[in-house]
């Protein structure tokens, strides 16, 4: 993986921003071009793309990568494509007096930077790229340096699709990751841990950037007592062995009615007989991204055992629940967990269940605010009542019911965190808000009533605006 020289990252931002001010606003016809463009790259790629990603995970499933990183993505961008006419059109808007014009012109916000990262190394990067181009924009993409299969092959091809004043890409570690975060773009995309992301912010406020930030937490799943549990749990569990659980919209952790806890065991282990008869041999299993984030994830586990909790591995085959020459941890339910425990405390992002016993709605309501706002909230009951409940009484970036994750695919929807999960939401018309500046233009009227009133003397015009006040 080359790294770009550090000191060249200046100049080419600053070559970006002059070419967008000399081209000038792109129009409707180039703004598609440019989205089919990079819709058409990742589905003539998309074999390609797909090894890379499988290569960088050491295991990562071809139709998981199909799914989410390369089709759910080229509908995001064609969707885009086909709407950027309408949305980009000036909004009339009414004027105080009669012969003045008001309107708002949609402007590009100039270059956008986006720091995407591995565990969607696709659809994070071109998820906002559609948004920033619907609107305009150019863009310079930092991929992650954890998947440098993918970011190698990610800027060879934009380098083929683009011309380089339009996307480029920007290859490098961690340390070349400060550095782009502390340009002067005309706007900031970050998708990463809260962690992190605390830093891409602090580094952006020097430049007066402004960010988008989509950073994750703990997801809570709320399952009414009268909730269908194997329905619950296999909706659940579909989510958490997608990628295997490397999702910043995974599951984090379970709520659930303290005798249900058996019901819900069951269930797992009959969705995981059905869904992963094999773990370490099947390639429909995802590996842990690096040794690192394997340990990681296994120092969760030795941390709740040791505090008390009872672990379940569901391994249906009852081959080894996890293994460090694949890096693939079998799915595992973590029962009678506390909050001082570190599984209750950290994103886990990975195939880790843990299972929280709750008495109501209403306890699990209060569990839920009286922790950091999560990226997703999600409820299974059909109850119309309490489902307005935890709509109305739990603030998070985003809640589904009776279902996990499912919203992210609705192009109209806006994705995006709230508080310590993210700030900004992008997609569908939502994104090409995001990296717009909504520009207010204001022709005044002939006689220029509004000017008048704020010339001097000011007697009688002082008169008649206590007249006015007063009435």
């Amino acid at each position: 993986m080359s790294t770009q020289r550090i000191n060249d990252l200046q100049p080419i931002l600053k070559a970006m921003q002059q070419y967008h001010l000399h081209t000038g606003p792109a129009d409707a016809s180039l703004r598609q071009d440019r989205l089919n463009r990079a819709a058409n790259l990742l589905r003539e790629h998309r074999h390609a793309l797909a090894d890379a990603m499988n290569a960088d995970f050491g295991n990562r499933s071809i139709y998981q990568s199909m799914a989410a990183d390369i089709g759910t993505t080229i509908h995001g961008l064609r969707y885009a494509a086909e709407h950027v006419a309408d949305w980009m059109r000036p909004e009339t808007v009414a004027a105080p007096v009669p012969g003045m014009q008001a309107r708002i012109e949609r402007q590009p916000l100039g270059v956008v930077g986006i720091i995407s990262p591995w565990n969607f190394p696709l659809n994070l990067a071109f998820g906002p790229l559609a948004g920033v181009l619907a609107a305009g924009n150019t863009a310079l993409i930092k991929p992650s340096e954890l998947t440098p299969r993918t970011s190698d092959l990610l800027a060879e091809l934009i380098a083929r699709y683009f011309d380089p004043m339009e996307v480029g890409v920007v290859l490098g570690d961690a340390e070349t990751g400060v550095a782009f975060s502390q340009l002067p773009f005309d706007h900031l995309v970050f998708t990463g841990s809260t962690t992190v992301g605390r830093h891409v912010m602090r580094a952006a406020a020097e430049n007066l950037v402004p960010v988008t930030l989509e950073l994750g937490g703990k997801s809570p799943v709320v399952v009414h007592p009268q909730a269908d549990m194997s329905r619950a749990i296999a909706r659940t569990l579909t989510v958490k062995t997608f990628n295997a659980g490397q999702i910043c919209l995974a599951p984090d952790y379970m709520l659930v009615a303290a005798d249900k806890q058996a019901e819900l065991i069951r269930a797992a282990e009959g969705f995981m007989r059905e869904t992963f008869p094999s773990i370490q041999n099947n390639p429909d299993y995802t590996s842990i991204i690096s040794a690192r984030h394997y340990d990681r994830l296994l120092g969760l586990l030795d941390d709740a055992k040791a505090k008390g909790a009872r672990v379940i591995s569901l391994n249906p085959a009852n081959e080894v629940a996890f293994d460090a020459a694949t890096r693939k941890i079998a799915p595992h339910l973590v029962l009678d967990v506390t909050d001082e425990m570190l599984i209750m405390q950290e994103e886990i992002f990975g195939p880790l269940l843990p299972v929280k016993t709750c008495s109501s709605d209403a306890a699990a309501i209060a569990y839920i605010n009286a922790h950091p706002r999560p990226l997703a909230a999600y409820y299974f009951g059909d109850d119309v009542q309490s489902q307005q409940l935890i709509a109305t009484q739990t603030a998070s970036g985003a809640l589904v019911i009776n279902d996990i994750m499912s919203h992210v695919a609705i192009e109209t929807l806006p994705f995006g965190g709230v508080g310590p999960s993210g700030m900004g939401a992008y997609h569908g018309i939502h994104g090409f808000m995001r990296f717009t500046h909504n520009k207010p233009v204001v022709v005044q009227s002939p006689d220029g009533e509004t000017n008048l009133r704020l010339r001097a003397p000011y007697a009688d015009k002082l008169a008649h605006l206590e007249t006015l006040l007063g009435a």
